[in-house]
C-alpha cells in the first residue's frame, strides 16, 4: 500500500465509523481516511477526489440495496468495494460478490480478521469469510460442482489450464473485475479459498470420473 491510499468509510453509525477509523489508522497509518453518513455524502466524497478502497455499509441512509453496489462499480469501475454489513447470511455474501464487491466482512469479525481482509483487499486479492468458504466444503464434491453455473464452470476450466486472469477476461469478454467476482463465488460454491485448491478439487472429480466412468460402461 502507498502513501497516496485514501479510504472512504460510509456508514451511518458514528461510533461505529469512530472504531473502524481507529484500527485503519493503527494499521495502515499512511493512507487518507474519509468519512460518509449517507449516500448523498459519498457521492460527494466520490466526485471530489480519486478513491481506492470504499467500506461500505448496504443499509447507509440513502442506499438501495444491491443496486447501490452495482451503480458504484460501474461509475467507478478501479476502485476496491468492500461491503461491512451486520447481515452476514451466506446468500447476502453471495449477491455481493457476485454484484463486484472485492470483499465482505461481517460487522462481529474480529479486528485482526478486518484487517486481514483489507490488507488482501489491497494486495489484489478477494475476501470472503473462513466459515462461509467452509459451507461449500460441507456439500459432496459433485453438489459443489453442479452449483456452479455454465460461465462459472468455463472459468473453473481455465484456471485448471493455467491461465492468467487478465487472459481469462479477455477471452470471456469481461471486465478483469467481474472475473475476479465470479472468481470469488466460485470458490464459496467449492468450499475452497483460492484457484490453487479449485484445480486440485477439480483434478479430484476428472481422476474420479476416469476411475469409475469406463468400468461402468463395461
Amino acid at each position: 500500500m502507498t502513501s497516496a491510499e485514501k479510504i472512504i468509510i460510509a456508514d451511518d453509525h458514528p461510533l461505529f465509523r469512530q472504531a473502524l477509523a481507529i484500527m485503519l489508522q493503527s494499521h495502515f497509518s499512511e493512507a487518507e481516511l474519509l468519512e460518509a453518513q449517507s449516500i448523498p455524502d459519498l457521492e460527494q466524497l466520490l466526485l471530489m477526489t480519486p478513491v481506492d478502497l470504499l467500506l461500505l455499509d448496504l443499509d447507509i441512509p440513502g442506499a438501495q440495496g444491491f443496486n447501490t453496489l452495482i451503480n458504484i462499480r460501474a461509475k467507478y469501475p478501479q476502485m476496491g468495494v468492500v461491503i461491512i454489513s451486520g447481515i452476514e447470511d451466506a446468500d447476502t455474501i453471495n449477491k455481493a460478490m457476485q454484484h463486484g464487491a472485492a470483499g465482505f466482512i461481517p460487522k462481529s469479525t474480529a479486528v485482526s480478521d478486518m484487517v486481514l481482509a483489507i490488507g488482501e483487499v489491497f494486495n489484489g486479492n478477494l475476501w470472503i469469510p473462513a466459515e462461509n468458504v467452509e459451507q461449500g466444503a460441507a456439500l459432496a464434491i459433485d453438489q459443489r460442482l453442479d452449483s456452479l453455473t455454465p460461465q462459472q464452470h468455463k472459468i473453473l476450466l481455465m484456471f485448471a489450464d493455467g491461465l492468467l486472469n487478465k487472459q481469462i477476461a479477455f477471452d470471456l469478454g469481461l471486465a478483469e473485475s467481474t472475473k475476479k467476482s465470479h472468481a470469488s463465488t466460485i470458490f464459496l460454491k467449492l468450499g475452497v479459498k483460492n484457484r490453487t485448491q479449485a484445480v486440485i478439487l477439480l483434478n479430484e472429480i476428472v481422476q474420479g470420473q476416469t476411475c469409475f466412468g469406463p468400468s461402468a460402461a463395461n
